[in-house]
Parts: structure tokens; sequence; C-alpha cells
């Protein structure tokens, strides 16, 4: 972002010697002092996508970042770009979407739970569990694309009543494209235009994909709506 560069020697050896025990202390705990460096990392180098970043680790959210104000002019004086450009041109395989209209969990209105990944892999099934507000496997964004994406990994189905699973982005759209309406709130899966539903009694677990009935257990709420990308959303679809 500054002019830098980073280069790759193949045939390096890298070492870690670990101690039993540091001479250092880290006060008000270990957890604390990482949160407040990487807080003050986002502040100053990830523009509008530290918001990303604190829907990913609310922890950080909370401690108190001090003044970045001198770090801030550094970063002016050196003439470093963005951090979208960082993305576009630098780390374009980077898991942080670069347009996106939402960011956070997504809730069910009739039965208040969200969706999760539960931890699992590509080409596993798409899960839902209670809201816990901690980020991690709740956290989902809405992107320009008409993804519906947590780290790199998007709702996909291939039939009109799913399953939903877990499916590395492509960027083709296809069975990854859905479309979420601030109005009614549903979610349709453009492909087969069926939509998302929350679980039912066979197992409590498992969004399932139905024929649209616009009632409460097809309905969501994206917590998060980032003026700065969602003010041209119409122009982009």
């Amino acid at each position: 972002m500054c002019g830098g560069n980073l280069e790759i020697a193949t045939c390096s050896h890298v070492g870690h010697v670990f101690r039993k025990s540091t001479p250092y202390s880290f006060p008000g705990g270990t957890s604390r002092i990482v949160n407040h460096n990487n807080a003050r990392l986002a502040e100053v180098w990830l523009d509008q996508w530290k918001d990303f970043y604190y829907n990913i680790n609310p922890g950080a959210r909370n401690v108190a970042v001090g003044d970045v104000s001198a770090r801030r002019e550094l970063r002016d004086k050196l003439g470093c770009k963005s951090f979208r450009w960082y993305l576009e041109n630098i780390y374009p395989e980077s898991q942080m979407p670069l347009d996106y209209y939402y960011l956070g969990d997504i809730r069910n209105v009739e039965g208040k739970n969200c969706l999760d990944t539960m931890g699992r892999k590509s080409g596993e099934n798409l899960g839902m569990t209670y809201c816990h507000n901690m980020g991690g496997n709740q956290v989902f964004a809405y992107t320009k694309r008409q993804q519906i994406m947590n780290d790199d990994n998007c709702l996909d189905a291939n039939s009109k009543n799913g399953p939903v699973k877990l499916v590395r982005c492509h960027g083709m759209a296809g069975n990854q494209a859905w479309v979420y309406d601030e109005i009614d709130k549903t979610i349709k899966h453009v492909n087969t235009g069926s939509c998302l539903q929350r679980p039912d009694s066979s197992d409590v677990n498992l969004p399932l994909l139905r024929p649209c009935n616009y009632g409460a257990s097809q309905q969501w709420i994206m917590e998060s709506d980032f003026k700065w990308q969602a003010n041209n959303r119409q122009e982009d679809r």
C-alpha cells in the first residue's frame, strides 16, 4: 500500500524458539493486548473494511484503541494507497468481499435463531442455531454479486427443495445467487425461485429451501447495513 515489496525466498528456513515463560506481562490478559493491537491496525489501515474485521472479531470493537492520529498522518505523508486497492491488486483472493451490502448475523423473524456454519467445511450443509452475537460462524456478508458468504464459502443450492450447502465461492452466480428483499424480508434463490426457510421439527439445525409463502418462517433480518456500499444498490443490480 505504501510502495514496498513482499518477496518470497523459496529456499529460506525460519525457526522459532519458544520460552517456557515470557519475561514481560500482558496487562488485562493476552486477548486484550492482541485485540488492542489489531484494533489499532484496523483503524489505521483497513478503511471501511474495518467493520468487516470487527464483525468477525467483536472483542476487538470493545477495547480502547487510543490515539492513532499520528499513524494516520504517517500513512497520508507516505502517500499510501487505499485498502480497496490492496484487495484488488495485491490480494484479490482474500476472503474479504470487495462490495457488500450487509455484514453480520442473519436472523429468522419467527424463531430468533441465526444461520450458522457450525464450523462445517465446503460441501456440507448450512446450519442454524441460537444467535450468540459473537461473530465467527454466524457472520455472513451479502455481496454485490448476490452471494451470501462466510469466509470463502457461499450458500449454494442445486434444487428447488435444497439442501442449502456451504460451497467454496466461485463468483459466477448460478447456484450461489440469492436476492434479499428488504420489504418482505425473504431470501430468494435466483435459480430455483425458492425461499430460504427456518428448520422444521425433523431437524432443528437444518435450514430449508421451499416454495415462497412469505410467512414468518421465511422472513430474515440482516443486521448490518453499510451505507457506503448500499447507496448504489439499485444501480449495481
